[in-house]
């Protein structure tokens, strides 16, 4: 039986414009709104059989109101920025651009004195071939976008590049089915209806 990991993206702590690297914030008040709104639809997954989270606020209160109980992973900490931890991502290019640019461009670079974008994407894809056989097939991790979006690349073997055009949004889920190094992305929705003549 394969195992079924759903990330849940954390709610927000700030307006998308303002998000910042590293944000430990905890929810906003629209982001205590949006758990609020999305909880019919996401309190579904507390039955999974293990549920974890990132180790920011954010991700821990969107478990907590979403009943999960998550146990915190370090592994699922968002990437390490290094000194532009806490900086949005414009003021980030306002200091330094060509030293944005080239991260931007460049996989392996880390101009900020931090972790690459390939072993960000790695150290999340070796939690998620960790993840224990044997102790439930449905898994639901709370998690910062970013580390969606890492996980992601590393699950469809997809190139480093991929990870700039994933957009997760807050209180979204992904699915993921498979184990240790083969895994599909799951989409699901709402079954078709039936066409009226």
């Amino acid at each position: 039986m394969p195992l079924r990991v759903t990330f849940v993206a954390a709610a927000r702590s700030s307006p998308l414009l303002a998000e910042r690297f590293e944000d430990d914030r905890p929810l906003d008040t629209a982001g205590w709104d949006e758990v609020q709104r999305a909880a019919a639809d996401l309190v579904p997954l507390a039955a999974a059989e293990l549920r974890y989270c990132s180790p920011t606020p954010r991700s821990r209160a969107t478990g907590d109101v979403l009943g999960y109980a998550p146990l915190v992973q370090l592994a699922l900490r968002d990437c390490d920025m290094g000194r532009w931890r806490g900086l949005t991502l414009g003021e980030a290019m306002a200091r330094e651009p060509e030293a944005v640019d080239a991260w931007l461009a460049d996989p392996h670079a880390v101009p900020h004195g931090g972790e690459s974008l390939l072993a960000f994407i790695a150290r999340v894809g070796g939690w998620l071939d960790t993840r224990p056989v044997g102790d439930g097939d449905r898994i639901v991790a709370v998690a910062e976008p970013s580390v969606i979006r890492a996980a992601l690349v590393y699950a469809l073997k997809a190139p480093a590049s991929t990870y700039w055009n994933l957009d997760v949004r807050p209180l979204s889920a992904t699915t993921v089915t498979g184990r240790g190094g083969r895994w599909n992305l799951r989409l699901e929705g709402a079954p078709a209806q039936p066409s009226r003549a």
